[in-house]
C-alpha cells in the first residue's frame, strides 16, 4: 500500500514512506478521515537521527500485522518533530501529564478534533523491562474507544483544559523590573546553577545534554563586571572544558554528539545535529573572546586554568571544519557550498573489518548504534603501530567496549599534556582515513531556517574573533539561501524547511523568524552590508503582523492556514501561547527579544526596545527558579541591566578603522551593538555620526542615540566600552 509519505521535504517522512502503514502527514485531511470514519487519530513523533525511532519502525511499522490493524482501526499520522517543533511541543506536554516522561519516538492516541487521551513513547514488539507490547497497547485503545468512549472523552477534556490553564502567556508590555531586582536574580540565577553543577562538568545526572543556549549567559555575565562574574566564568569554562575533552566531542572531526548517556560524558548517543554544533560553536567562540577581552582580563589568568584559550581556539577551528566539510565526506555542509543539512545518525551499518574483529555474523539494531565511531585495542594497534596501544590507553578504549561488541569512542576524559596531544594529532590522519572506509551515517538532509540561521549566526561571530574572513563569507552564502529559498518577500512569510533547493509546505515558526532575524543583524554588523540590515527590518515586521495578536506573542503564524492549528489548540485547551523555556535551542521568545533589542539600538526604536525588554522580563519571571532552562532570558535581562550601547564606526577604510572596529567586536561586555559604514538614512545609528578631518575614522559610544564625543583611537574606545 503506497501511503501519503512520498516525496515529502523530511527525510524522517521519506524513511517511513515505503512501509505497509498507512501514514498521514499531519493536517485537516488526516483528522477530517478519523472523523468520517469515527477512529482515533494514532500520532508518532520522531527524527531521523533517532536511534529507538529506527528501532520501533523496524520492530513494529513495517510489520505487516501491526500496520493492518493500525490501519483498520486509526489513522496513522507521521510527524518529524524538527519540521513540526509546534506540534511536537504541544503533544509532548500533553505526553509528559499523563505519564510524567517523554521522548521519541513518541506515540500519541488523538481524538478526531486532536485532543490527546493516551500517550507513551517506544513500545516494543513484545512485553518487556515491565513494559506492555505495541499491539496490547493497540488494542486496549481500541477496546477503551469502542467501550468506554465517555471515559476517553472526559480524559482528552481534562488534559486539554489542565495544558491551557498551565500555559504562560508572554506579553510584550512585561512591567519593568527594577535594577536592584534584576541584578539580585541574576545573581541568584548564577548560585542555582552553581548548586546544579555535576562533579564532571555541566549540569544534572546522566544522560547529559550540553546546555548550548545556557552558556552565552554565563560568559555575557563573566564579562560583566557584576558580582560573581568569576564564577560564571568558571562555570562555563569547566562544562566547556568537560565537553571537549569528552567522547561527546568526536575527537577526530570536531563534531559534537546530541548527548551523553553517562554522567562523564564519556559514552555518547551518536547523532550530530546541527543546532547542537553552532551553538556549541558560539560557546567556544564567547570563551575566546572573553579571554582575549579587556572584559575578562581581571580573571583571565584563573579561567586559563580552566579552559586555556589555545585549547578553546583548537574546538571551534575543528567544530568550524566539521560544519563546513560537505556531508558525503562526514560535515553537515550542502554539496553547494550554500545551506547547512539537519544530522547526522547515529546508527549506520558496521564495515565487515568490523563485524570479522567483533566475530558477528548478523547485525542486530544495538550494533548499528555508533558504528562509525568505534574502536578497539587490536584495530588501533593495526593501525598504528605501538602508537595505537599509548592511544588506547589515552583514550579509554578497552577490551571490553564502552557502547558494544564493536568497541568504544574515543575518550580523553582530561586535558592532554603534550605528548598526548601529539600522538592524538599524528594519528588523526591515519584514523580518519581507516574510518572514512566503513559505511557512513545517513544524513537528513533537509534544511530547516532557524538551525541554519543558528549556524549563520556562529560562524560568522567565529570568523570575526578568529580573524577568519572565509568563515564570514560562508554564513553570509547560507544567510543569502535562507533569503532565496525560504522567504517569500511578498507575503512576508518564511518556510521552515526546504529540501534540494525547493521550500516545503511547512510554515515557519516563531523560532525560525526569530533566529533569522538574529542571523541578519549579526551579518550586518559584522560586514556593514545593509542588505541585512533591510531584511531584519522585514522579519521583524513579520513578527508583529503574524505573531503578535492584542499585546500577546504566539507560537503560530496567524497567517497561515486553520487546518494545521485547529488540532493544537483543542489538545492545549485552545491557547497559543509560546513556550517561555530554554531546550536544546533557546527559547525563541527570548531570541525575539534580543533581536528586537538589537534592531532597536540600529533604529532608535525606543517602542521595540521596550518590546524587547517586555518579552525577556516575561521570559525569566516565568523561569526565575529553573536558571538551566532561562539562560537567553536571562542574558537579554543582563543587556538590559548594564545598558545597551551603540557603537557607530564612520570614517574612510583602512587600518585605522581596522583598529577601531577590532576594539569594538573585541569587548565581551553584553549590549554592545555595531554599526560601521556611510549610510545615513538607512541605518538611523550612523545619522550625523560624521568622520574627522579629512575622512579620519571616528567612533561614537551612545546610549538611545545619544552619543558621547566621538574617540579616534583603539585605546579610547575600549575605555568608553568599559
Amino acid at each position: 500500500m503506497a501511503n501519503h509519505l512520498a516525496g515529502q521535504s523530511s527525510l524522517y517522512l521519506r524513511q517511513h514512506a515505503d512501509q505497509p502503514v498507512d501514514w498521514h502527514v499531519f493536517g485537516s485531511e488526516a483528522f477530517a478521515e478519523a472523523a468520517e470514519r469515527d477512529v482515533p487519530v494514532f500520532l508518532s513523533v520522531g527524527y531521523a537521527a533517532c536511534h529507538w525511532c529506527h528501532v520501533m519502525a523496524h520492530e513494529s511499522f513495517d510489520d505487516p500485522a501491526v500496520a493492518a490493524y493500525l490501519n483498520a482501526h486509526f489513522v496513522p499520522v507521521k510527524v518529524d518533530r524538527e519540521e513540526r517543533p509546534d506540534v511536537d511541543a504541544v503533544y509532548m506536554s500533553a505526553t509528559q501529564a499523563m505519564t510524567g516522561q517523554g521522548g521519541w519516538p513518541m506515540s500519541v492516541f488523538l481524538l478526531p478534533d486532536g485532543r490527546a487521551f493516551h500517550a507513551g513513547t517506544y513500545f516494543p514488539p513484545r512485553p518487556a523491562r515491565g513494559m506492555p507490547a505495541f499491539s496490547q497497547v493497540l488494542a486496549a485503545v481500541v477496546e477503551a474507544w469502542t467501550e468506554r468512549r465517555d471515559a476517553v472523552e472526559q480524559q482528552a477534556s481534562r488534559l486539554a483544559h489542565g495544558l491551557g490553564e498551565i500555559t504562560s502567556a508572554v506579553r510584550v508590555d512585561a512591567p519593568a523590573t527594577e535594577g536592584d531586582r534584576t541584578a539580585e536574580r541574576l545573581a541568584a540565577a548564577i548560585g542555582r546553577l552553581e548548586e546544579l553543577e555535576s562533579p564532571e562538568g555541566g549540569f544534572g545526572a546522566a544522560p547529559k545534554f550540553p546546555p548550548g543556549p545556557l552558556l552565552p549567559f554565563l560568559t555575557d555575565h563573566a564579562a560583566s563586571g557584576l558580582p560573581h562574574a568569576e564564577e560564571a566564568g568558571a562555570l562555563a569554562g569547566r562544562t566547556l572544558a568537560a565537553m571537549a575533552r569528552a567522547a561527546l566531542r568526536d575527537q577526530l572531526d570536531g563534531g559534537f554528539c546530541r548527548y551523553s548517556v553517562t554522567g562523564d560524558w564519556s559514552v555518547p548517543h551518536f547523532e550530530k545535529m546541527l543546532y547542537d554544533n553552532a551553538l556549541l560553536l558560539r560557546a567556544y567562540t564567547r570563551w575566546v573572546r572573553l579571554l582575549r577581552s579587556p572584559e575578562g582580563i581581571a580573571f583571565r589568568e584563573a579561567w586559563e586554568n580552566v579552559l586555556p584559550e589555545t585549547e578553546a581556539v583548537a574546538v571551534v577551528e575543528a567544530l568550524a571544519g566539521f560544519l563546513l566539510t560537505p556531508a558525503a565526506r562526514g560535515g553537515l555542509a550542502a554539496e553547494d557550498g550554500t545551506a547547512f543539512l539537519s544530522a547526522l545518525d547515529a546508527d549506520s551499518q558496521p564495515s565487515a573489518e568490523q563485524l570479522r574483529r567483533a566475530g558477528l555474523t548478523e547485525v542486530g539494531l544495538h550494533e548499528r548504534e555508533g558504528a562509525f565511531a568505534l574502536w578497539t585495542p587490536a584495530e588501533l594497534l593495526e593501525l598504528l603501530g605501538e602508537d595505537g596501544l599509548d592511544l588506547a590507553r589515552l583514550m579509554n578504549v578497552t577490551e571490553r567496549g564502552s557502547v558494544s561488541v564493536l568497541g568504544s569512542p574515543l575518550h580523553p576524559g582530561r586535558a592532554l599534556d603534550d605528548a598526548g596531544q601529539d600522538l592524538l594529532d599524528r594519528s588523526r590522519p591515519v584514523l580518519l582515513a581507516a574510518r572514512a572506509t566503513r559505511p557512513r551515517p545517513s544524513v537528513d538532509d533537509k534544511v530547516v531556517a532557524s538551525w541554519n540561521a543558528m549556524t549563520v549566526s556562529a560562524l560568522a561571530e567565529a570568523g570575526r574573533v578568529l580573524n577568519r574572513p572565509d568563515w564570514i563569507d560562508r554564513a553570509a552564502a547560507a544567510a543569502r539561501y535562507l533569503r532565496q529559498t525560504h522567504w517569500n518577500p511578498a507575503a512576508r512569510t518564511l518556510a521552515r524547511v526546504s529540501h534540494e533547493g525547493r521550500p516545503g509546505a511547512v510554515a515557519g515558526v516563531l523560532e525560525d523568524y526569530a533566529h533569522v532575524l538574529e542571523a541578519a543583524l549579526v551579518l550586518y554588523q559584522l560586514t556593514g552590508d545593509t542588505e541585512w540590515h533591510e531584511w531584519a527590518g522585514e522579519l521583524s515586521a513579520a513578527v508583529e503582523e503574524g505573531f503578535l495578536s492584542d499585546g500577546q506573542v504566539l507560537n503560530e503564524d496567524q497567517r497561515q492556514s486553520g487546518g494545521d492549528l485547529e488540532p493544537l489548540r483543542a489538545a492545549s485547551g485552545g491557547s497559543s501561547a509560546v513556550d517561555l523555556f530554554d531546550g536544546a535551542t533557546p527559547a525563541p521568545v527570548s531570541v525575539l527579544a534580543q533581536g528586537w533589542l538589537t534592531l532597536s539600538a540600529l533604529n532608535g526604536d525606543s517602542a521595540l526596545r521596550d518590546r524587547g525588554f517586555g518579552l525577556a522580563r516575561g521570559a525569566s519571571d516565568a523561569a526565575a527558579s529553573h536558571p538551566r532552562v532561562a539562560g537567553a532570558a536571562l542574558a537579554v535581562e543582563l543587556a538590559g541591566l548594564l545598558g545597551v550601547l551603540e557603537v557607530a564606526v564612520v570614517g574612510e577604510t583602512g587600518p585605522e578603522r581596522d583598529s577601531l572596529l577590532d576594539a569594538a567586536f573585541g569587548s565581551a561586555r553584553p549590549g554592545v551593538v555595531i554599526a560601521a559604514g556611510q549610510d545615513p538614512g538607512r541605518v538611523p545609528l550612523l545619522d550625523g555620526r560624521t568622520p574627522g578631518p579629512d575622512g579620519r575614522p571616528l567612533a561614537y559610544v551612545c546610549r538611545e542615540m545619544v552619543c558621547h564625543a566621538p574617540v579616534g583611537s583603539a585605546e579610547e574606545l575600549r575605555a568608553e566600552l568599559r
